[in-house]
């Protein structure tokens, strides 16, 4: 495995995960360090700032300019949802592999269109749903696979933040339609599609409602009591199903006061359930039916180095591993990916499976129906 070139674009809250991911990764995983050459920002200015603080060797206030650096071999993603298509499309046909946050794109259109051109360019790419890089969540799949619960028979689960939960706060791009797409759903249930999918297996149908309780709100730059019209999804709820043969459901809000990243949910199998919740992101709960009457009951498992890569961070079970943690393991993914030690999961490929879901949410919401996925 040799080096590899990284090119940032965007640094706000993702921007900053995947530079402390870059520089944490090869102290953890012992891989080679990936050079941070080059970031990008909306002003020079700023370029500078975040380079000097997040350590590229340069900066600069034109994406198109990092995306064909000869110095760059893999560009980060990690703008407003809009601005993915146009920057991973010409990434990928200046020969560089593409690193995307989540959702793709605002479109299914333009999500085929950027899967088709990393496609045709013959360049790997990986798609940020780093929530599936956590060892306890890992451990919970190797438990499925291993009939720890027997039969999967029901998912269930739930995605909530407050971020938006009070009225008054400002309205932002976050709210418009042509900038974030869809709202809950693409921010925060589209982790949940994809958790499904990756516990769970393909799903075939949905039938979904989504709703906006707070449709106006202030303009932080406007007039005293000028508000904008909230255009996208506060909350999302959905039933599903699986092409397994079994039938789910999830709901997820971005306007749930106290909770803070409630990502949680639950494996019900034939023979016992697994439960994880984010915000416990350390632990998993285990209930296996063949254990004797009198000690039946939860098991909690505590994350620890017999979960890997849980030891590479530290060597005691129970000391607890953290988000820019799971992002460390995706970057690590992502260059054992890039040198052909593994296969990228998910790539844009694969994370068109997640787009397609979430459309068929949008287009059931509408149409007030049953929604199958061909």
């Amino acid at each position: 495995m040799e080096s590899v070139g990284v090119g940032l674009i965007g640094t706000g809250y993702m921007g900053k995960c995947h530079a402390i991911a870059y520089t944490a990764v090869a102290t953890v995983f012992g891989l080679p360090r990936p050079r941070l050459e080059l970031l990008c920002e909306v002003d020079e200015a700023l370029a500078a700032e975040k380079a000097a603080a997040f350590g590229f060797a340069r900066s600069t206030a034109d994406w198109r300019a990092l995306v064909s650096d000869p110095a760059v071999d893999v560009v980060s993603i990690t703008t407003p949802n809009a601005l993915h298509p146009a920057m991973a499309i010409e990434a990928a046909r200046n020969g560089k592999h593409v690193y995307c946050e989540k959702p793709l794109a605002l479109t299914l259109e333009e999500a085929e269109a950027m899967a088709a051109a990393v496609r045709d360019a013959g360049v790997r790419s990986l798609v940020g749903y780093n929530y599936t890089k956590n060892p306890a969540v890992a451990h919970a799949r190797r438990l499925v696979e291993a009939g720890a619960i027997g039969r999967l028979v029901d998912f269930r689960g739930v995605f909530d933040e407050d971020y938006l939960a009070d009225p008054e706060l400002p309205h932002s791009w976050r709210m418009e339609k042509a900038k974030a797409g869809s709202g809950t759903l693409g921010d925060l249930a589209s982790h949940l599609i994809n958790m499904a999918q990756f516990l769970c297996g393909p799903i075939e149908a949905v039938m979904a409602e989504l709703t906006t309780m707070h449709a106006e709100r202030p303009l932080l730059d406007g007039a005293a009591g000028a508000s904008g019209r909230v255009e996208n999804d506060d909350t999302v709820s959905a039933l599903l199903r699986f092409r397994a043969g079994f039938s789910g459901s999830l709901a997820s809000s971005r306007i749930a006061w106290g909770r803070k990243s409630r990502f949680a949910w639950e494996l019900h199998g034939s023979a016992g359930m697994i439960a994880f919740d984010q915000e416990r992101m350390n632990e998993l709960q285990l209930y296996q039916a063949q254990d004797p009457k009198a000690e039946q009951g939860f098991k909690t498992i505590l994350s620890g180095p017999a979960h890997p890569p849980f030891g590479l961070f530290v060597p005691a079970p129970g000391h607890s591993l953290g988000f820019n943690d799971m992002k460390t393991v995706e970057v690590a993914h992502l260059l054992h990916g890039l040198a052909g030690e593994e296969t990228l999961y998910p790539s844009f490929e694969d994370a068109l499976a997640t787009e397609r879901v979430m459309h068929a949410v949008l287009r059931s919401a509408e149409e007030a129906r049953w929604v199958a996925l061909d």
